[in-house]
């Protein structure tokens, strides 16, 4: 994550992983009177998926079982308030959301929990992979399914671009930025995931890559 504040992304200080305002607290209001938005919001028609793996990049490790995926049109841009949607899809499939902000402008990768990103507004390029890595383009719809230990780091993005992140439950990220020792990548390596999609439930690329990977 950047401190998008002071370059005129996300308009509040960089505290960034702090649960999603009372999404979780509050969960069953939101589940109600958010559950047809959250619905409406899917664009399953146009939805579309790049699925690929990476090999490890100096020291970023990424992951050599587990595919990066890209969700195109998720959700439709112009539904309303992205945000939301992407928290109740997360939760509702076992990826909690943990807060709502930005992404880092350095390299950098999470050693001890998977991630998955929802793009709420804006757009950005994103290098994944680490240093040289790929450069994906995302905007408000897109999703990112980032396994344990890839490599992303903000490029360069546009309006006021705010993630929604969510991870496996009882899954806590960390910053790492060197190289894994043996016994934590083999930690790393061994981290569950919930049989189910962050946005697709019982569909979708995490049952049909993740699953038939693991």
């Amino acid at each position: 994550m950047a401190d998008l504040a002071s370059e005129g992304g996300v308009p509040w200080p960089m505290s960034r992983r702090v649960l999603c305002g009372t999404t979780r607290v509050a969960g069953h209001i939101l589940e109600s009177t958010m559950y047809n938005d959250a619905e409406y919001a899917r664009d399953i028609a146009n939805e579309q998926y790049e699925v690929f793996k990476l090999d490890p990049r100096d020291w970023v490790p990424n992951n050599s079982r587990l595919p990066v995926v890209i969700y195109r049109r998720a959700l439709r841009a112009d539904s309303g308030d992205l945000a939301s949607a992407f928290e109740i899809l997360f939760e509702r499939n076992d990826w909690p959301p943990q807060w709502r902000d930005g992404i880092f402008d350095y390299h950098h990768f999470h050693a001890s929990a998977h991630e998955v990103l929802g793009i709420a507004s804006g757009s950005a390029e994103v290098i994944v992979g680490g240093p040289g890595g790929r450069v994906v383009k995302v905007a408000a719809g897109d999703a990112m399914l980032l396994p344990a230990g890839t490599g992303h780091c903000l490029q360069a993005f546009s309006g006021r671009f705010q993630v929604v992140g969510g991870y496996p439950a009882g899954q806590q990220w960390d910053i790492r930025r060197e190289a894994l020792t043996p016994a934590e990548r083999a930690t790393m390596d061994a981290l569950p995931f919930p049989p189910r999609d962050p946005l697709d439930g019982t569909h979708g690329p995490v049952v049909e890559h993740w699953l038939h990977a693991a």
